[in-house]
């Protein structure tokens, strides 16, 4: 059976000896669409116009990572790309620019129009051979009205993504389509699969009886001032007994916030403690009133292995998964040394992906989750 993927991955650091090694190692030519996740060192008019010279016509999506995910294992400072063959995948892209500026009425009515164009040959799309895969610039503030938006457009095909990244700079972050690098914006890519999908996601978090409720916040601005009526990272100090001084990424990536939403537990992650006012900023939005529990960490290997195992058994066979894995849950596998046991994964189940800001899933925009799309053999 001819393959309905390849992947490639560059360590190069010239940008144009990186994109042309991926062009040798994927033989893109009968290509659906190059997808490939790229670390915030390259030069990214270098790779732009490396993409342009080798790939041609061919279409390519891109974004800037956090860390990299192909068959060569979890990466950093890499080009990781996979090719999806045309005759296994129909794909289509829309690109939502001015994030700042969203309008939700002009975004649904753009969408709709994509989605009638992408289902011209259909009545109705099939849950279980499409599904949307969503990159939106991880520094927007923007993530949860955007997968709202497109997700209501969608009408139940499922939608994963994830938020571009910047390494751990934390300044600017770019997605890659027609060419270009661009910012501020999201790119929705619809994917009809020719073999069965199944878009999931996972976490090794267990909510504790510890109970704090948001007290005062700006939601848009993803902070948080008062847990409890107390300055917010005096008071989660206090719950994980730790002094305020010891708040680090390595503290709230084992023992993050978690909300519970039609009854399931989703991670509210902190992104940093801000010492001028004791406030604490979120990678997602939190709002004065919202109730959140310390949740604990459980077993990140175990927990991914048995997910994946479940995954397989259920559809016959797992032959890729495309994922969005967030960087804070890359920290903890650093910091446990956890990658021989991640990459065992990795080329097991043939993952390919990035490490994110956040990721999405249907309506909603989450935390330290490994989120993907498990595609059949």
């Amino acid at each position: 059976m001819k393959q309905k993927w390849t992947q490639a991955c560059s360590q190069h650091s010239d940008a144009a000896l990186a994109v042309a090694e991926i062009y040798r190692d994927l033989n893109p030519n009968n290509a659906a669409i190059v997808i490939f996740y790229c670390s915030n060192t390259y030069d990214r008019t270098a790779l732009a116009e490396a993409f342009a010279q080798w790939f041609g016509n061919i279409p390519v999506i891109g974004a800037t990572t956090a860390g990299e995910i192909s068959a060569s294992g979890y990466t950093t400072a890499s080009l990781v790309a996979i090719s999806l063959d045309q005759q296994y995948f129909q794909v289509d892209c829309l690109l939502i620019n001015h994030l700042q500026q969203f309008n939700m009425a002009s975004t649904l009515q753009a969408c709709q129009q994509f989605q009638q164009g992408f289902n011209s040959n259909d009545d109705i799309l099939d849950p279980d051979h499409h599904f949307g895969f969503l990159l939106v610039d991880g520094l927007s503030k923007k993530e949860e009205v955007v997968v709202t938006t497109l997700y209501e457009v969608l009408a139940g095909i499922p939608l994963f993504g994830g938020s571009t990244a910047d390494g751990l700079d934390f300044q600017k972050t770019y997605i890659y389509y027609q060419g270009t690098f661009h910012t501020d914006c999201a790119l929705l890519t619809l994917v009809h699969s020719q073999h069965p999908i199944k878009v999931f996601k996972t976490e090794h978090f267990h909510a504790t009886e510890n109970t704090v409720v948001v007290t005062e916040a700006d939601a848009t601005q993803r902070i948080v001032y008062e847990l409890n009526g107390m300055p917010a990272a005096q008071e989660y100090a206090r719950l994980l007994g730790l002094p305020v001084e010891q708040l680090s990424p390595a503290v709230y990536a084992v023992s993050p916030l978690v909300v519970k939403v039609a009854g399931q537990y989703h991670v509210r992650s902190i992104l940093a403690h801000n010492p001028e006012d004791d406030s604490l900023s979120f990678y997602c939005a939190v709002d004065t009133g919202m109730v959140l529990r310390i949740a604990e960490c459980g077993d990140l290997i175990s927990n991914l292995h048995q997910t994946l195992d479940r995954l397989s058994a259920e559809m016959g066979g797992i032959d890729l998964i495309l994922a969005c894995d967030c960087l804070l849950r890359r920290l903890e596998i650093e910091r446990k040394t956890l990658y021989p046991a991640m990459n065992q994964l990795v080329q097991q189940y043939h993952i390919f992906g990035f490490n994110t800001y956040g990721e999405q899933l249907n309506a909603l925009h989450i935390n330290q989750t490994f989120t993907g799309v498990a595609i059949a053999k």
